[in-house]
């Protein structure tokens, strides 16, 4: 089964951009719910009115994700006039759909942990280089590795890495999910107005299906025609 966590955002919108994220979210999980998917809400930020939503970001399992998420992912665009502020002439407002690339956190196993003995490099006079008593820590998963020789004791220096190559292992699961929430913020950001994958309009959000200008279609072919002949 796929997993994939999705985020439904208004950027910087203003109020009745926020409405239109609670209405997609409406549609979107209505979706879901007849595709079978599972589903579960991990954030909501409300919006600056009632029954307004900032951005709202879902975890959903299923086959097939990839399939159902091409007719939803990218920019939604909503054709209507502003309920809080009837004066305003804008009619075209946009929200954003997208997919939020978590890595997966490393847990560090012993069974995930190779560790080598290797001859130490340090003080210790001529003796220094007849016991391996340094030790190499390799964390599979991640292929990160520290080296320790702190101590003359093989066994201490196992102790030590095992400790330093957790701590290196959870700093990078942090950085890693630091860079999860800059990518979540940009989303915020980046909403791009042309070309939406799908358009809904009126306060009762029908979607509305794009047209197909067959004519345009035809009158290009005829321009390229004569550039052709040309």
């Amino acid at each position: 089964m796929e997993t994939k966590i999705i985020q439904i955002t208004s950027g910087r919108g203003p109020a009745e951009c926020c409405w239109v994220v609670a209405q997609v979210l409406k549609l979107f999980i209505t979706a879901l719910k007849e595709k079978e998917f599972i589903y579960a809400i991990l954030e909501k930020e409300p919006g600056p009115e009632n029954r307004t939503i900032r951005s709202v970001t879902i975890q959903i399992g299923g086959e097939s994700l990839n399939l159902f998420l091409e007719s939803w992912e990218g920019t939604i665009k909503w054709i209507g006039k502003s309920k809080s502020r009837v004066s305003h002439k804008r009619k075209n407002w946009f929200v954003g759909i997208y997919e939020i690339e978590m890595n997966q956190p490393n847990q560090i196993d012993d069974k995930d942990i190779m560790y080598q003995a290797i001859k130490s490099s340090g003080p210790g006079g001529q003796h220094a280089n007849k016991v391996s008593s340094a030790i190499r820590a390799i964390h599979i998963p991640s292929n990160s590795q520290v080296l320790v020789m702190d101590s003359r004791s093989q066994y201490q220096n196992k102790k030590i890495a095992r400790k330093r190559l957790q701590d290196k292992v959870a700093q990078m699961q942090l950085q890693g999910l630091e860079n999860c929430y800059k990518r979540h913020w940009e989303n915020h950001l980046k909403l791009e107005r042309g070309n939406p994958v799908r358009v809904f309009k009126g306060s009762d959000f029908k979607n509305q299906k794009k047209k197909k200008n067959y004519k345009s279609k035809r009158h290009q072919l005829k321009a390229d025609l004569r550039k052709q002949i040309e």
